[in-house]
């Protein structure tokens, strides 16, 4: 079926991963994995969890400044604080909007809670509401609107202590 040169692109095109999510869907699995040559993909469903793991710490030296006695600098003053993360679940279409001309569900400084709907993910013609599942203050929308997105990619951050 004129496959030449297939080889050499992920045979994993987005019309395939759709059809892939219908049959998790369908036949209520929750993790799939393929592979074709060296190309592989591994699908999993279920309930959004926020990611509260901070990133490697940039300045390592500030808490022995403190604790030596060091006089107290702004570093010390301004603490790290861990954003949850607000990701797919699915690959598809992300959408900011019930419709193109309504306002955006969320944006920079919204409050939510973890019923707040906060994106649409349009897969196979079917609209997925993404609710926050965690509470905060919204820091970043990760994608634009009408963005191809891959499922446990990042959406949104929020602080939670916002």
């Amino acid at each position: 079926m004129g496959d030449k040169g297939s080889n050499s692109r992920n045979p994993f095109d987005v019309e395939m991963i759709r059809q892939l999510v219908a049959l998790m869907s369908e036949h209520d699995l929750s993790e799939v994995r393929l592979r074709h040559g060296d190309a592989s993909i591994r699908l999993r469903r279920g309930a959004l969890v926020a990611d509260v793991s901070p990133p490697s710490p940039a300045v390592p030296a500030a808490p022995s400044s403190a604790v030596s006695g060091a006089v107290a600098t702004a570093p010390a003053e301004a603490p790290f604080r861990p954003l949850s993360q607000i990701k797919s679940p699915t690959p598809g279409t992300f959408y900011s909007a019930p419709n193109p001309d309504a306002e955006p569900f969320v944006k920079v400084g919204s409050r939510v809670s973890p019923s707040t709907v906060v994106c649409l993910i349009e897969a196979m013609k079917l609209f997925n509401e993404i609710q926050a599942e965690c509470s905060g203050v919204v820091t970043e929308v990760a994608v634009e609107n009408g963005q191809a997105v891959e499922y446990n990619q990042v959406l949104f951050k929020v602080d939670p202590t916002g």
